[in-house]
């Protein structure tokens, strides 16, 4: 079972990126509308006019479909990084932190942290 358990945590973590980024990138959903006022809002009025948000989501396509494909999943890995902790400092920071406990969110930093820690002999040389 252990030696399936990465392949069903980069599955899992590529499928969630995968249904985040790609019904923005191709406008298949419109974008909520936040209550007016809130941290929330603003943020995305900054975000989503300026083309950032879709910038971010192709990154969330190519971090997922590389995550996907066990010989090239840390490089995977390494796009997701900085989208994965972007995506916890808006929860804690921006957010309603009561949107933590959010089933997706928990499965996200679970496998990246899994897989993380799987692969953690690879990642040892950027460290040095």
């Amino acid at each position: 079972m252990k030696k399936y358990l990465p392949t069903i945590a980069g599955v899992l973590l590529g499928l969630c990126f995968l249904a985040a980024s790609v019904p923005v990138l191709f406008n298949l959903v419109a974008i909520p509308n936040l209550p007016e006022g809130t941290p929330a809002a603003h943020f995305m009025a900054a975000f989503v006019p300026t083309g950032y948000l879709k910038f971010v989501k192709f990154f969330e396509l190519i971090g997922g479909l590389l995550v996907l494909i066990p010989r090239v999943r840390n490089l995977g890995l390494l796009l997701l990084g900085p989208v994965i902790v972007n995506i916890i400092a808006f929860h804690v920071l921006v957010d309603d932190p009561k949107h933590l406990v959010n089933p997706m969110l928990d499965i996200i930093i679970v496998c990246a942290l899994y897989l993380l820690w799987d692969a953690r002999k690879k990642f040892s040389g950027l460290l040095n």
